[in-house]
């Protein structure tokens, strides 16, 4: 009993690479993310205005929203715990993200809602954070995506809590622009990751490394 017990715990915790007609929903969520984040990140350093930020509503919804959560959704089927939750909560980051700034309460003061955006980003940081620890036991490249996302999250809580309603119109927060940039490097990473699954999964032989842990 004691092993069978054993062998059931083994099969739950660790990820599954292949499944009964399922492929690898991996590199789509991972993709999804990558391009929402690298948009949203590009603005955040002030290289476009954010004048523009509202073209970012239906990637965030669609693909960054959508197409993860359903990759989350496969990686439960598939038995990956890890894969499930990380997809699954980032694909609600997303939606969460499109309905917050397209719901914004008319009648909030400006220094209130940016610190609510700080709080609201300050609960993703806590949870990357924690994510980042289960990411050591996954792969090198999802663990360099995941300490990035951390250092993103955390450069943006200290932007907004930190932020004016006058650095806001000027787009001029020093410590957004710094969590602008990281993020791009945190897109950057996982496009590669998502690029590394699918395209060694195509040629049936490592193409791409990503350095299992």
């Amino acid at each position: 009993m004691a092993d069978e017990i054993g062998r059931q715990r083994t099969e739950v915790s660790v990820p599954a690479t292949t499944g009964a007609g399922f492929g690898d929903p991996g590199p789509l969520g991972l993709a999804g993310f990558a391009a929402t984040t690298f948009f949203l990140s590009v603005i955040n350093t002030n290289m476009l205005g954010a004048s523009v930020q509202a073209i970012v509503f239906g990637l965030a919804f669609f693909y960054g929203g959508i197409a993860q959560l359903a990759a989350g959704l496969w990686e439960f089927a598939k038995g990956n715990t890890f894969g499930a939750v990380a997809f699954c909560s980032y694909g609600a980051f997303w939606l969460s993200f499109w309905w917050m700034l397209t719901h914004l309460p008319a009648n909030a003061k400006p220094n209130d809602l940016l610190h609510g955006v700080g709080l609201y980003l300050l609960c993703w940081a806590i949870f990357t954070a924690y994510m980042t620890v289960a990411a050591s036991r996954t792969t090198g490249a999802i663990f360099v995506v995941f300490v990035l996302l951390t250092l993103t999250y955390i450069a943006l809580v200290i932007g907004f809590f930190s932020e004016s309603v006058a650095d806001f119109e000027a787009n001029s927060n020093a410590w957004i622009h710094v969590g602008g940039w990281i993020g791009i490097l945190t897109a950057i990473a996982a496009w590669y990751a998502s690029f590394a699954g699918v395209t060694n999964s195509t040629f049936k032989r490592v193409v791409a490394p990503v350095f299992p842990r």
